[in-house]
């Protein structure tokens, strides 16, 4: 970890306690990176298969999705306004101690480190191995071991270059952040090019298909895992 002594003072002279910051590597295109990467999450690439099998139509599919977005603008109006309330660094952490306590807010805090993100980047991880080894296995599912184990060498690879270089770190963000955009528009661009091809086929019956209460409720939890980045 590289850091840096700074002198409490107007001036190099004056004498006073040293403080030990960190040193700025952070650059504005890594800031905007991260900002981006953070929007659009790894979670688009999982989650419109679940969408759409649980939804089963294209057409009902398509109205999961839009209700989503309507509810994630929604929360992220109560962040904004939450943000520009509480000017405290900390994020939920921060609001939660603000409205509902210390034990509260600590409880949240220690949950979303044990549960709620290790369970998120999981889920990324085996999504990324499941897709760096499909191409190998043309005719079946990938082994389970072998997911997993890809996996785990993925996070513990990210982790140690998040903990051995800042700098390592950013340049690690940034390439993924332009590999996420450069597939989605390759996506968007596909597929409005078939569609200006003709290939409407499966627009044609899109509200065919049967849905329950409960499938209904898996394809609104696969939208909000895209959005919520």
């Amino acid at each position: 970890m590289e850091t840096k002594k700074v002198a409490n003072g107007s001036s190099p002279g004056d004498s006073g306690p040293e403080d030990v910051q960190l040193k700025k590597r952070i650059t504005l295109i890594n800031g905007v990176a991260i900002i981006v990467g953070t929007i659009i999450g790894s979670g688009i690439f999982v989650s419109p298969k679940g969408v759409y099998e649980h939804s089963g139509s294209l057409a009902i599919s398509l109205i999961i999705w839009t209700l989503c977005g309507v509810f994630s603008m929604f929360g992220a109006l109560c962040y904004a306004e939450l943000g520009t309330c509480i000017t405290k660094s900390g994020g939920d952490y921060a609001y939660i101690m603000e409205a509902f306590g210390p034990a509260t807010a600590f409880l949240r805090l220690w949950v979303g480190l044990l549960v709620i993100r290790p369970a998120t980047q999981a889920v990324l991880a085996l999504t990324f191995g499941y897709y760096m080894l499909d191409p190998f296995y043309p005719t079946c599912h990938p082994p389970d071991e072998a997911l997993r184990l890809l996996a785990a060498v993925c996070l513990c690879l990210l982790t140690y270059i998040n903990c051995r270089s800042v700098r390592w770190a950013m340049r690690v963000q940034d390439m993924f952040t332009g590999a996420k955009l450069l597939a989605l528009v390759a996506i968007i661009l596909g597929g409005a090019v078939r569609i200006g091809q003709g290939h409407v086929e499966y627009l044609e019956n899109a509200f065919d298909g049967e849905f329950t209460a409960k499938s209904l409720s898996l394809a609104f939890y696969s939208g909000l895992f895209a959005y919520g980045g």
